[in-house]
């Protein structure tokens, strides 16, 4: 039951961060700039930060299920409700835009890099997890687990953070620049705590 309360409370911050953060844009709290076209980096960044953070919330919600460690149980919520609740902005975004959440062009084409993002099963971006990554976590428990997760989530922060370094370049959009920017500070220091946990475990992040 926890773990339903948890998912709904998720979900409830998600309607009122996406229904804040859409009004604001939509009363002209960002300089009554234009909605971006749908081959922009707004929307471009808007849909696969969305796919991004979707898997970092899947990761997160499995961990928490495999270890009782406080630290990592911790660190896992707050970043499936933060990922949760900037997923919901990103995606408001687009309705509001009346913008497409799916493209035809291959993931971070609005970065030049639609030619090497898709990797191999199932990792669409870089720093995403693969199907097989993803199974594998779900099957390690308690030190292992921790640890598999905290290296997952190393290399997905890091490719959280490109992509939203290229939105701060590339983006036009005031209020989803500063998002990037927030992203960026805030991933970079979970990638500090995530170095701290791995090394109190004799692990390091992988290569």
């Amino acid at each position: 039951m926890r773990h339903v309360g948890w998912v709904a409370g998720g979900a409830a911050a998600v309607l009122v961060a996406a229904g804040a953060i859409t009004y604001a844009v939509a009363d002209g709290d960002d300089s009554g700039m234009r909605a971006p076209a749908a081959d922009s980096a707004d929307a471009g960044f808007a849909r696969d930060m969305a796919v991004h953070h979707q898997q970092a919330v899947e990761m997160s919600y499995i961990v928490r299920d495999r270890t009782k460690n406080t630290e990592v149980r911790r660190l896992a919520y707050d970043i499936a409700q933060t990922q949760a609740n900037q997923r919901g902005m990103l995606l408001g975004w687009l309705d509001l835009w009346e913008l497409p959440k799916v493209s035809a062009d291959p993931p971070m084409t609005w970065m030049g890099m639609g030619d090497m993002a898709s990797g191999k099963d199932g990792s669409l971006m870089p720093g995403m997890a693969t199907n097989t990554e993803m199974k594998r976590l779900g099957t390690l428990d308690g030190k292992q687990a921790e640890v598999f997760y905290l290296q997952l989530m190393t290399d997905h922060h890091k490719g959280g953070i490109h992509m939203a370094e290229g939105c701060v370049d590339k983006c036009t959009v005031g209020v989803e620049k500063r998002l990037a920017q927030g992203m960026v500070a805030s991933q970079q220091s979970e990638l500090d705590l995530m170095a701290d946990l791995l090394d109190q475990r004799g692990a390091k992040p992988r290569d």
